[in-house]
Order: structure tokens, then sequence, then C-alpha cells
């Protein structure tokens, strides 16, 4: 199965990006959302993926996600992700990975965490 990535940053596109995912993200497509990726996480803080649309990921998906998810952290960034089906939930709660995750409910419970995070980071500093 094919991988589909939409990537959509903000409007103030310095601080959050959303990286819609549809497909299957295995070891035959994992390459094409690190290439997605790479330029993207050099020009924003905040990556949210929605993965209201995979239908599969392996551990090289994963693999992915988790090297996105460092780097952004090393950057002092976020790492989200929206919308998993179940079968996508359940690989996350096997590996272990889901508490350093942030995952949402809801666009509005995703977009109060967002405001949060862009109101810490644009606060003035001492003068």
């Amino acid at each position: 199965m094919a991988l589909s990535i939409d990537v959509q940053k903000s409007a103030d596109s310095r601080w959050t990006a959303q990286v819609a995912l549809a497909g299957s993200l295995d070891g035959a497509t994992a390459h094409l959302l690190e290439e997605a990726l790479e330029p993207l996480l050099d020009s924003v803080r905040h990556v949210v993926f929605d993965l209201a649309e995979l239908k599969f990921i392996s551990s090289a998906g994963i693999r992915v996600l988790l090297s996105a998810r460092k780097q952004l952290k090393d950057q002092e960034g976020s790492f989200a992700m929206k919308n998993l089906q179940p079968q996508i939930a359940k690989v996350f709660e096997i590996i272990g990975s889901l508490p350093g995750f942030q995952i949402f409910r809801s666009e509005q419970e995703l977009d109060f965490y967002l405001a949060a995070m862009q109101r810490k980071y644009s606060a003035p500093g001492p003068a």
C-alpha cells in the first residue's frame, strides 16, 4: 500500500506544521516520510502528525517518527500525534512509546495545546 504525505505549515510557518499521513508507513515507504521531514524539521518548532488515514505502521515507520520526535525535542520543539486509528494506537501501546507522545482527542484540544506552546515560546524575555 502506498503512503500519502500532506504537509501544511501554519500561517506563522516558523512555529507549527501538520503532517497528514494516509496509507501504509512501512519499510517500503518510510524513506518518503524521512525525505519530507528533513527540510520541515529544520524550519518549524512543533509538528503534529494527523494519522486519521494511516492504516498500517511497521518498525521502519516507528523509527522515522521516533527520530522526528528526538530531533524536535533536541531543538526545544514538540511532537504530537492525533486521530490515531485503533490499530496504530495499539502498536504504540505495545512498544511502550505512548508516554512520550502527545496525542489529542480533538482539534479543539490540539488547538488549546498549540496556543499554550506558542505563548510559552513567544513570551518576551527579560529586558
